[in-house]
């Protein structure tokens, strides 16, 4: 895979991070709160920090254990915008599924070259330990 490619599919892991971090927190406290004025659910975005460092320094393993994290948020995503009432809530539910499938879909699409590498090494460690 050309460097390029790598570098598209880095900055798209990094911004739909950095996009749902912003919008769990925007939802929780403006948006849609749960209750006026804001909401403990806010805190549903420490956990996405965590990865942050990891994921905007290019961590192969970072992006791999974050790419499961963020499946969290598709499925909360997917409960909310079908079972909330409110129309704005709906709305942020389904745009925090459209941000959580293109975090999963870049970090999948970065981390493929080094997964093949990682095949072919194991190939020729099991064949040379063979021989």
């Amino acid at each position: 895979m050309s460097p390029f490619r790598l570098r598209f599919f880095h900055l798209g892991a990094a911004v739909s991070l950095v996009a749902l971090i912003i919008l769990c927190v925007a939802w929780e406290l403006v948006l849609a709160p749960l209750r006026p004025g804001g909401s403990w659910m806010v805190l549903k975005v420490i956990p996405l920090l965590f990865p942050l460092r990891g994921v905007l320094k290019r961590d192969v393993y970072t992006m791999q254990w974050s790419s499961m994290l963020i499946l969290l948020y598709f499925a909360e995503g997917i409960v909310r915008a079908t079972s909330d009432r409110v129309p704005t809530s709906i709305t942020l539910g389904w745009v925090e599924v459209g941000i959580s499938c293109a975090y999963f879909l870049c970090a999948i699409l970065y981390l493929r070259p080094y997964k093949k590498a990682a095949k072919e090494i194991a190939r020729q460690a099991i064949q040379k330990a063979s021989q």
